[in-house]
């Protein structure tokens, strides 16, 4: 039977089945594993475990077997971490692993029970029993419990993997076992262990006797030296430390490093090889020496130089964005001419899923580097950047250094992901330790703490992404080259869906293509998403391919999806084009957040009172100013906006609804003007109308920010007119001109320009 899972990865860790687990996660990869798992594939998972970390680096080397888990608690701890517990169900073999953009999923085979006659099954399960009772009797550190797990079960399958999984095996020995299908070969296969744990035991008993016989007090100390080298003699072998140490030294002679590099690490490897094998320190030198040996000293991509195949491959993966490849393009360019090694530190600054993150490894595989990624998203530790100094338990290299390391490379194209999401506290400020990554004239000589030794770091494509500029500091936003890249309109999102979107989700499900018209994906991206970016978007066109595929194999159907089965696969619409409140005293503002432009409503009442003012909805100190300074004006003008002064003694109330959701900035003081004027005087608005600018006490009206996010935000909304600063007319430039044919744009210098046009459309 084929199944479609997400697939768990898991290291220094194998899951057999039957067997339950504890896991605990903190990556985002993994817990969107988990709750992909849970949304739509019954709690199942793929768990797979690697041999090797430097795998799960190139899919096509990871592993073709696995097992099959259901998850059966999920639990969200204090710390931030997700634990669950599994237990394995069946094992499987991967037809083909699929690269999501949030997680790898696999197309698996599981297979069927092979058939063993019952007096071959029960005699095998016999022998087991006996062979463990008889090694359980000799071997005093083996536990008897595992007789009890085994002792009431009749299945060979079942045994085999409960006996296996409390063995003491290393991982690569138990992946063997995952790997076997055939319950008998996994019983001969244990049969071998037990015989080579009795072995060895027997050989260890002997060597205990020779070294007592020799031993007297002043040479205790030598005690599991001694038993070592006797070990060693038994065996006919040479020490595995004394040929680690040589395999060591081949690996320094071929470093492309310095020679004060190489002289440091014969150093450390000295120093290992005279440690006692019970000194605590011996695993912290060790893990050292591999960490330095494994940094790509002097390894260096060949770039591709034909920079007209290079911006053909950037238009290919990714629509638009010009501003990003023409300065790729740009620098590719100047570097060829002048040979500058210094790369320019580029941060994209967007809202989520505008395609930032694959478009950076989308330039890595253009110019022929390797790409590497971190995100900083919640960091607030500086040595998670630089690395901790290796007197310290549990001392890491940072990420930085690390991310070299896995990129195999010098020269690597290097993602910086969320860098507006870092925060400081006792334990150091992980901006200022990324000034010294990011400065072009000091990351030649950038020093990891872990790694005591300077890396050259100016080969670097440094790449930076960030969702709101405002929150990086202003030393580390003066060293970035800001580039910024925006929501998408509904055209733009068509072109894309139809060139990108579905072409890739259906090579990753295994069919050619889908019958979807134009007409069909704009109501997708009208009634079932409100985002500027295309995340949503590419997870509903998934959820349809899904399920016109599982209709595909169950019922024979052709691939073909019509305007009146939307519904049928994504259920009842989400947004409708009319849900804006159209009642007198409620205005559209503009605002801009985290996830591109959207609409603010912002209502106002009024009641017998004593004449306060009542704001709510979770707004910041600026918008409040903003608020009273409305107040104000409106007061000191009532006779132009036909307002009796002694309404001014009842009390006026303001909210912005959503009151959950933290509201800031001044841009939004036209539209409160508004929304008091217009329900102190009965004045309605139209719910197609939408406004942004701060106001003065004397009615001028200023310039805002992110007037184009805005619009976009906008026109998402189904807004058709708008009042704009008319400082802001610059930025109409950067308005896309579908959304310009479409939007009457109205710049204003004075409040009253908007209450004249509003009261005469309303006279009209």
């Amino acid at each position: 039977m084929k199944l479609n899972l997400p697939v768990l990865i898991l290291r220094n860790t194998v899951l057999f089945p039957d067997i339950e687990i504890k896991l605990e996660f903190e990556t985002d990869i993994e817990k969107n594993v988990i709750y992909e798992a849970e949304a739509f594939h019954d709690n199942k998972i793929f768990i797979i475990a690697l041999e090797d970390i430097n795998q799960f680096s190139d899919i096509k080397n990871m592993p073709k077997f696995g097992v099959v888990a259901k998850i059966l608690k999920r639990l969200e701890l204090p710390n931030g971490k997700t634990r669950i517990f599994i237990k394995g169900i069946i094992r499987a073999h991967v037809i083909d692993y699929i690269n999501t953009e949030d997680y790898i999923e696999t197309i698996i085979s599981t297979y069927s029970d092979i058939n063993i006659e019952k007096n071959i099954e029960s005699g095998t399960i016999k022998k087991l029993y006996r062979e463990l009772d008889e090694c359980i009797k000799k071997v005093p550190y083996m536990s008897n419990s595992i007789l009890n797990l085994i002792s009431d079960n009749n299945s060979l399958d079942k045994v085999t993997d409960i006996i296996v999984n409390n063995l003491q095996l290393d991982n690569n020995r138990l992946l063997l076992y995952v790997k076997e299908f055939n319950p008998l070969k996994r019983a001969e296969m244990i049969v071998e262990d037990i015989y080579k744990v009795e072995q060895l035991f027997d050989i260890e008993n002997d060597i205990d006797k020779k070294v007592k016989r020799e031993l007297d007090e002043d040479e205790k100390n030598f005690y599991l030296k001694e038993k070592i080298k006797l070990l060693q003699d038994e065996l006919g072998e040479i020490s595995l430390k004394e040929e680690e140490i040589i395999n060591l030294k081949e690996k320094v002679d071929n470093l492309n490093a310095d020679i004060s590099i190489k002289n440091k690490i014969l150093n450390e490897i000295d120093r290992y090889e005279n440690m006692p094998g019970t000194s605590p320190e011996i695993s912290i030198v060790r893990n050292y020496i591999n960490f330095i040996i494994s940094l790509p000293w002097g390894i260096y991509t060949k770039e591709e130089t034909d920079l007209s195949k290079i911006k053909k491959r950037l238009d290919d993966s990714h629509y638009k964005l010009d501003e990003i490849k023409d300065r790729i393009i740009e620098y590719l360019a100047v570097k060829q001419e002048s040979n500058d090694i210094n790369s320019p530190i580029i941060c994209l600054v967007g809202p989520p899923g505008v395609g930032k993150t694959t478009l950076v490894s989308s330039i890595a595989n253009s110019i022929g580097r390797n790409f590497v990624k971190i995100s900083l998203g919640g960091v607030d530790d500086e040595a998670i950047i630089k690395g901790h100094m290796r007197t310290y338990i549990g001392s890491t290299p940072g990420r930085i250094i690390d991310g070299i390391r896995r990129a195999k490379s010098s020269n690597p194209v290097f993602l910086i992901d969320e860098i507006d999401k870092m925060s400081n506290n006792y334990k150091g400020d992980p901006a200022s330790a990324l000034l010294e990554v990011l400065d072009s004239s000091q990351n030649k000589y950038f020093k990891d703490n872990y790694l005591e030794e300077e890396y050259d770091l100016s080969h670097v494509l440094f790449i930076a992404t960030a969702n709101d500029i405002s929150k990086i500091p202003d030393e580390l936003k003066d060293r970035l080259e800001i580039i910024y890249i925006n929501g998408y309109t509904e055209l733009e999102k068509l072109k894309i869906a139809k060139k990108y979107l579905i072409p890739s989700i259906c090579k990753n499900h295994g069919i050619k293509n889908i019958k979807i018209s134009d007409e069909e994906i704009l109501n997708i991206i009208r009634f079932y998403t409100k985002e500027s970016g295309l995340r949503e978007l590419d997870r509903l066109l998934s959820k349809i391919v899904r399920k016109i595929v599982a209709n595909k194999v169950i019922k024979s159907e052709s691939i073909n999806l019509d305007v009146d089965n939307i519904e049928k696969y994504l259920g009842k619409k989400i947004y409708e084009s009319d849900e804006l409140i159209n009642e007198v005293g409620v205005v559209n503002a503009l605002a801009y957040t985290n996830f591109g432009g959207d609409i603010l409503p912002i209502e106002s009442n009024y009641y017998e009172g004593s004449g306060n003012i009542i704001i709510t909805g979770s707004i910041g100190d600026v918008m409040l100013e903003s608020a009273k300074i409305a107040l104000s004006y409106i007061k000191a003008n009532a006779k132009l906006f036909k307002i009796d002064s002694n309404i001014f003694k009842s009390d006026i109330h303001i909210n912005v609804p959503n009151i959950a959701v933290k509201k800031e900035g001044p841009s939004a003081g036209v539209a409160i003007t508004t929304s008091i004027i217009s329900s102190l005087s009965n004045l309605f608005i139209s719910n197609k109308v939408a406004m942004t600018g701060e106001i003065t006490l004397r009615g001028n009206v200023i310039k805002v920010g992110g007037l184009k996010e805005k619009i976009i935000g906008a026109y998402i909304n189904h807004i058709d007119t708008i009042f704009f600063p008319q400082a802001n007319i610059k930025d109409l430039d950067e308005v896309p001109k579908e959304i310009k044919d479409k939007i009457k744009f109205i710049p204003v210098k004075k409040y009253e320009e908007i209450y004249m046009y509003l009261t005469k459309v309303l006279v009209e």
